[in-house]
């Protein structure tokens, strides 16, 4: 996932409903997704985490667009034990994350652990290098099954790199003997499309896996050749913009991954960029992305009718001033809205995908708006996705 910052976000009551793309949504339905039972054959799931707790309690969660909560995080430590603060304290942490679990149950659906992010690789490699330390983790997990009830474990090891890929798979082996009814999933990283040699490797491990979860937002790079870009571009990748979701996606399928066992994500922030005032230009520099530019500050502070664009190639939107928007001066905002998520969730459903993955579902919630409409981002995965 995207490195951890901590941000606290005000938002005020929604006007501009129409900029936010919910014009073109259907009214809201009943809980029919799940009317049949739980286990959708199409996962939602969508990260909650500890240092973000502000920004969106457990018992505020939206479930009717949520099939699994992932509950972050615990870290890995070089002896394979985990920390169990989430980001908090030891005290707070595990109370918030426990219940984080009760109110996913609550509301009939699956709560995961995630395990690890970014900068955590360290005490992953520490951790996967001896039978001990992969031993010692396995039990953990299987304690926390039979403790704290969760459903599956998130395992975010960032970068898997080549050299990784022995000891990965040794713990992954571990686990899986320990608690060989739990659910696992993995996210696995975007392609640059450039480079993009199926690698069959990700074919031969998939079935390891419940979900293999394409991290496809911060899609974006200022530097080596790169013209500015949407952080998560649906389609639209070139050779001086070579990312998209639907290259990605090719990527894995061509390697061998099932499209029922992928998924593709969605990041519930914007990459502000100055410089440049829209994309496939240069040059220019990023500002800040995840932590600092969620949806509810973008709608807050940066979104006006006159600065609002769309990519009709890449199908999402942004926001570009010459002069500069919001507290920080951005003259290009790559973000996600209502309209940008309907088709992404529309497309991967047509393609088969098993899941899309949410980060993170409090930089999408605006609590000061009227009931019904505090996740609108949400509520388009719904109509576009598990309907």
């Amino acid at each position: 996932m995207p490195t951890l910052r901590s941000r606290r976000v005000h938002t005020t009551v929604l006007r501009l409903a129409g900029l936010l793309g919910l014009a073109a949504l259907p009214a809201r339905a009943g809980d029919a997704v799940f009317a049949d039972g739980f286990d959708p054959s199409r996962w939602v799931q969508g990260y909650l985490v500890g240092y973000e707790r502000s920004l969106l309690a457990p018992g505020d969660v939206d479930f009717r667009a949520i099939t699994h909560l992932m509950i972050g995080r615990l870290r890995p430590l070089p002896d394979g034990s985990l920390t169990r603060d989430f980001d908090i304290d030891d005290v707070q942490g595990p109370q918030w994350a426990t219940s984080a679990v009760a109110a996913a149950h609550a509301a009939g659906r699956k709560a995961f652990l995630m395990i690890g992010g970014a900068g955590e690789i360290d005490g992953w490699r520490s951790a996967a290098a001896t039978p001990q330390g992969r031993d010692r983790m396995a039990a953990e997990l299987q304690e926390l099954v039979a403790t704290w009830g969760v459903d599956g474990f998130d395992l975010d090891w960032e970068p898997l790199d080549t050299g990784d890929r022995g000891d990965f798979l040794a713990l992954v082996h571990a686990i899986r003997a320990r608690v060989p009814g739990t659910a696992l999933t993995l996210p696995v990283g975007w392609i640059n499309t450039n480079f993009a040699t199926p690698d069959p490797w990700w074919g031969e491990i998939a079935p390891l896996f419940d979900r293999l979860n394409i991290m496809s937002y911060d899609m974006e790079w200022p530097a080596d050749g790169w013209q500015s870009w949407h952080g998560s571009a649906l389609h639209g990748e070139s050779g001086s913009t070579p990312s998209s979701v639907s290259g990605s996606v090719a990527y894995y399928r061509a390697s061998g991954v099932p499209a029922a066992r992928l998924g593709i994500g969605s990041g519930f922030y914007g990459v502000c960029w100055r410089g440049v005032t829209g994309p496939r230009q240069d040059p220019g520099w990023i500002v800040g992305s995840d932590g600092q530019f969620s949806y509810a500050g973008i709608v807050q502070h940066y979104l006006t009718p006159a600065a609002r664009r769309r990519d009709a190639v890449a199908h999402v939107p942004y926001l570009s001033s010459a002069a500069g928007l919001g507290p920080q001066g951005c003259n290009f905002l790559s973000y996600e809205d209502a309209e940008s998520l309907a088709d992404k969730g529309a497309w991967a459903k047509a393609q088969g995908l098993g899941s899309l993955i949410l980060w993170t579902v409090g930089q999408g919630h605006l609590p000061d708006a009227p009931a019904g409409q505090r996740d609108p981002l949400l509520d388009a995965i719904r109509a576009g996705y598990l309907h």
